[in-house]
């Protein structure tokens, strides 16, 4: 009975963190706004004089429509689709200021309105161009002039409520997002790295292959990253929390620069050596004697990248890395001197090492002008 007890605490536990964590999430967040404002629009419309009163179902159509979980994104969405009304109705009043009879007007309206819709500059007004034509011609009929106004004023409404609702409850910011994707994507290459550099100590040829399958993974995070960062960016813009939580996303932006060069140079290192060890996707030769070299720098750069998060003027990880460079090119140097010709793909190796170092150490150390 006890052990059912401790069953059904656990379950329940589980259960309320499941609850919390949806409700703490920023879609929930996005989905208590859109709500609210809806609501709050739907009030305010039917106070709106004129015959704008008649079309109150309208103004939480445009709340809907404005909330975006940034508050750039909610004001541009709000003023395309604003534009996208506009010349909707400004196509139906030349059929109803012509009088062209309704079966050609209304083929009119829509083939214009699609063509228009096809510019990008509209963007979540697109749609409604060919929309508000059809609506101004078949809802609004002799009373056209009525419903164009109600329409676009109520929508002008909600997309005002849905605005200041946005701006008022917690617009989000999401620089811990950004930090915490630049952080986590150090991280996946660093042990990438290391896999590497394990591999190569194993028998040969290694038995783990994970790392010679994990390029489209690096891109995917890659992209990833530039999508937090530049979600991070647009969430700051006009936001009145930003004013008081400052992130100089610049610093974030040169990060991600930095990861994707590291990313690319991590993926050619991973080709090169899975030509080595398996002969695709290109044939190419590694001696022997250059695995332990080569082991120990990818180790030193997996080591150089986790100290990137927390670093330190007199962190060491920088310095060795340096050091295993340079031992992985004396044993290139003396490898060529005895003869050794196939030394093509460990110096690819080598090259694309020393690029990632010296993209961290610009990163790390204030003042960097000169890559060594």
């Amino acid at each position: 009975m006890a052990v059912e007890t401790d069953e059904q605490a656990s379950g329940w536990r589980r259960g309320w963190s499941w609850v919390k964590s949806k409700l703490t999430a920023p879609r929930t967040l996005l989905a208590f706004k859109a709500a609210l404002a809806a609501a709050l629009a739907f009030f305010i419309a039917t106070f709106m004089p004129g015959v704008v009163d008649d079309y109150p179902y309208y103004a939480p159509l445009g709340a809907v429509i404005s909330m975006y979980p940034t508050l750039m994104g909610s004001a541009k969405a709000g003023l395309q689709t604003l534009t996208g009304l506009a010349i909707g109705i400004f196509l139906a009043s030349i059929i109803l200021f012509t009088g062209i009879p309704s079966l050609p007007g209304v083929a009119f309206v829509v083939g214009a309105g699609v063509l228009i819709a096809g510019s990008k500059r509209l963007g979540n007004g697109q749609e409604y161009v060919p929309v508000t034509a059809l609506f101004v011609l078949i809802i609004g009929g002799p009373n056209a002039e009525a419903f164009s106004l109600g329409y676009i004023v109520q929508m002008a409404v909600g997309i005002a409520v849905g605005l200041a609702v946005n701006a008022l409850i917690f617009p989000p910011l999401n620089f811990s997002a950004a930090a915490l994707k630049l952080s986590d994507f150090r991280t996946l290459l660093a042990r990438h790295v290391d896999e590497i550099g394990e591999a190569l100590t194993e028998r040969w040829p290694p038995e783990h292959e994970d790392w010679s399958t994990r390029s489209q993974a690096l891109m995917e995070g890659a992209a990833a990253v530039r999508s937090a960062v530049s979600k991070a960016d647009q969430g700051r813009k006009g936001n009145p929390r930003a004013l008081r939580y400052r992130r100089n996303l610049q610093t974030d932006f040169a990060d991600l620069y930095a990861l994707e060069n590291i990313t690319f140079h991590v993926r050619d290192i991973s080709d090169v050596l899975s030509s080595a060890v398996w002969g695709k996707p290109f044939p190419a030769e590694l001696p022997p004697e250059m695995c332990a070299p080569i082991s120990d720098a990818m180790h030193a750069v997996a080591a150089l990248l986790r100290a990137w998060d927390t670093w330190t003027e007199d962190h060491p990880s920088l310095a060795e890395a340096d050091a295993a460079l340079a031992m992985l090119q004396e044993k290139m140097d003396q490898e060529r001197q005895q003869g050794a010709a196939a030394l093509t793909a460990t110096a690819s190796v080598a090259m694309a090492l020393k690029r990632i170092i010296d993209g961290i150490r610009l990163r790390v150390v204030p003042d960097v002008t000169d890559a060594r």
